[in-house]
């Protein structure tokens, strides 16, 4: 049984939530297949603050099949997502930190929500309707993922609910105009819900009051073991992807949209992670791996549709990736080496964790040929991913 509540404001109703559906929990049955009485749907509590002293909160989601999802205000970050394997043992399977300080600095964007540009601006410029517009620089010659000060390190506004589909929260940032050199005041909105089926619903929305570009996405790691594995390179790999776009030496798409037949990138079978990532290929050469962008192969466009699938052999955890977007980056972890520390003090090496990052094709700003990420005002962007958890 589900407790349905109206969306909660505090959370001192928060907390009021909870004990109300445990007291509804007590009356159950010892056959009952749903959440043991002890476990609540949502909990929000303090977690530490930010380097300017700011509160920051995180909020847990769980639902009746024992997967939780816990995420702070700050940088809308999934710090832990847990999932049974195909034993029953729960196991969190994204990469990140135990607490809020090690997230101070985050420049692998563990978890985070990235804006308003996810992925590579070239040169940290872009024009529209003939004005230039010049963004900071922080991935080379390039700005990555919204610049030096992006939205992941913003401090959401945080809004726990109890939906007809299950416990979430509603994250909320305004961005001025001018903001890393964006034009416009855009106003964000991301919705995480997690669902009795084993589904994280990630939604989207943004306005704006001068034209601008954007493109969210969510940047979590994952390793589907569970950190049983130092590395991802068993995951089986399914990518929904006829194409995908080369890139340059600084990672910038050439413009060009290439077939993935008869190369690496070949991921429309299910594939190890790691079974061509050492190939000759001048494309893995200067992604040190995979760090490309997959033209996702779509029924309806905008409709939410399968990108990607994997399986990780020996837990049996498997993901897949739904959205309505029309690219998917896949990227391998190649820059992860052993200097960061996180959870349990493990330190993350190479390969240690994977990203699927649904998006808008990177650099499009400067490719009038790949589909438009330019918001103006009275238009609304809107995108939905979701991930389902799963075991095989």
């Amino acid at each position: 049984m589900i407790i349905l509540l109206p969306r909660m404001r505090t959370r001192w109703t928060v907390a009021l939530a909870a004990l109300v559906f445990m007291a509804a929990c007590s009356g159950r049955s010892a056959n009952s297949t749903t959440m043991p009485q002890s476990i609540t749907r949502i909990a929000q509590e303090p977690f530490g603050r930010t380097p300017d002293g700011r509160v920051i909160s995180i909020v847990t989601l769980r639902n009746q099949n024992g997967i939780e999802v816990r995420v702070m205000s700050y940088g809308g970050i999934i710090v832990s997502l847990k999932t049974p394997d195909r034993a029953g043992r729960s196991g969190d399977i994204v990469l990140g930190h135990d607490e809020a300080a090690g997230y101070f600095p985050n420049p692998t964007f563990f978890g985070a929500i990235v804006g308003r540009y996810g992925n590579r601006i070239a040169k940290g410029k872009f024009s529209i309707d003939g004005h230039v517009y010049t963004l900071p620089t922080n991935n080379g010659p390039n700005s990555l993922h919204g610049g030096t000060m992006g939205w992941d390190q913003a401090l959401w506004d945080v809004d726990p609910f109890q939906g007809k589909d299950g416990p979430g929260v509603v994250l909320t940032h305004t961005s001025p105009d001018g903001d890393q050199g964006y034009p416009g005041t855009v106003k964000a909105k991301v919705t995480y819900t997690l669902t009795d089926d084993d589904r994280l619903r990630i939604e989207y929305v943004a306005t704006t009051d001068k034209p601008t570009v954007i493109n969210l996405t969510q940047h979590s790691y994952f390793n589907l073991s569970a950190g049983a594995s130092p590395d991802v390179l068993s995951h089986q790999l399914m990518i929904n992807a006829a194409q995908y776009t080369p890139v340059d030496d600084s990672l910038i798409p050439t413009g060009e949209i290439a077939p993935v037949d008869h190369t690496p990138f070949d991921f429309r079978t299910p594939t190890a992670i790691g079974a061509r990532i050492g190939d000759k290929d001048v494309q893995l050469t200067r992604g040190k791996g995979y760090d490309h962008n997959f033209v996702l192969t779509r029924l309806n466009a905008g409709d939410l549709e399968l990108a990607a699938r994997v399986e990780e052999p020996t837990s049996g955890r498997t993901l897949e990736v739904l959205t309505t977007q029309p690219g998917l980056q896949f990227y391998s972890g190649n820059f992860l080496d052993g200097t960061i520390a996180g959870k349990g003090g493990v330190k993350y090496g190479l390969r240690s964790g994977f990203c699927l990052e649904t998006q808008h094709f990177p650099d499009s700003p400067n490719h009038p040929s790949f589909p438009s990420t330019v918001l103006r005002p009275g238009e609304t962007y809107a995108s939905t991913t979701v991930l389902h958890f799963g075991v095989k």
